[in-house]
């Protein structure tokens, strides 16, 4: 499972942040060596892991801007399991910069990502909640898009911002770049409106929705003010649970893809060699004929040959003495 996987959707408020954090924790507790860089300027996620972000000397900001190489920017975090790439309020600078560049500021974070890509087996991005230059740049660094969203209304309007979005970064920059899944969170069964817009999420995206659901969960909500993942805060809580659940799944997806790939590279290798013993076949069948043809194939006798024969055989008439 070697993946760049940006957590993004324009809409505050839907769960980006605990689900980056708590995804991390979890992939990290199933031996995935684990990356978690938080993208968002507010610096939720790096506070969310215990991090202070008002003493950073080295984050996010100074990565993209070729201040810091990103070895010299990572921080293990040994309880929780995985490394982080912290960031804080200088990284609006960054952006501000960013803006000001004519040439490659769209892939600062993908070629600052390129020394320690294979360090990892997942790397998360957490996005801010905002289509801008830091978004764009985690669109164009990453394999595939992991989009949070509430069952509301104005959720599906976000959802479709978005995905224009990835399909101009994909035609322009990124044309690996797919839809990891879309993932409903803070979801409360009661609530009739979050049922239909789950339905409608089912009906239009299809098993690119996830089947697992992140519940409202107090545990979850709290574990961010503790400094740690819900994992470590509470390992039996229902928000725990459901993530766990979701890395299970995101293995498993993988894992099917790859033997469907692996399948298919078979069965095109299998019709190929069919392909070429047909082939084979019928030029072998093909001679063979040729070859019987020949062999049975009347032999024309010369006419004059034949003339001369007959009068060769032809008894000379009798002379009548007179």
């Amino acid at each position: 499972m070697k993946r760049v996987i940006a957590i993004a959707n324009q809409k505050g408020g839907v769960g980006k942040t605990t689900t980056a954090v708590n995804l991390a924790a979890s992939l990290a507790a199933t031996k995935r060596r684990t990356l978690l860089i938080d993208l968002d300027p507010q610096g939720n996620a790096t506070m969310g892991c215990g991090i202070d972000k008002s003493q950073l000397q080295r984050g996010t900001c100074e990565v993209l801007l070729g201040e810091a190489d990103v070895q010299s920017a990572l921080v293990p975090l040994e309880q929780a399991g995985f490394t982080m790439l912290p960031t804080n309020q200088d990284l609006v600078a960054a952006e501000v910069r960013l803006l000001t560049m004519t040439v490659g500021r769209e892939t600062k974070l993908v070629n600052a990502l390129r020394p320690v890509r294979e360090q990892f087996d997942v790397i998360i991005i957490d996005c801010p909640p905002s289509l801008n230059m830091l978004t764009v740049n985690a669109l164009v660094a990453a394999d595939s898009v992991l989009i949070p969203m509430q069952c509301e209304y104005y959720a599906l309007e976000g959802l479709s911002a978005l995905l224009s979005t990835i399909e101009q970064i994909r035609a322009a920059v990124n044309p690996q770049l797919e839809i990891e899944g879309l993932l409903r969170t803070m979801f409360d069964p009661r609530n009739n409106l979050a049922n239909e817009v789950s339905a409608q999420l089912i009906m239009h995206f299809g098993d690119k929705v996830f089947r697992t659901i992140i519940p409202r969960n107090i545990r979850l909500a709290e574990a961010p003010s503790f400094g740690k993942p819900v994992l470590l805060h509470d390992k039996e809580s229902r928000g725990a649970l459901a993530y766990l659940a979701l890395a299970g799944e995101m293995i498993r997806r993988e894992e099917e893809a790859a033997q469907a790939a692996l399948a298919a590279a078979a069965a095109g290798d299998s019709t190929a060699a069919d392909s070429t013993a047909a082939d084979s076949t019928a030029a072998d069948s093909g001679a063979a004929n040729d070859t019987s043809a020949t062999a049975v194939a009347p032999q024309e006798p010369d006419s004059a040959s034949q003339v001369a024969s007959e009068n060769d055989a032809a008894p000379e008439p009798a002379v009548n003495p007179s």
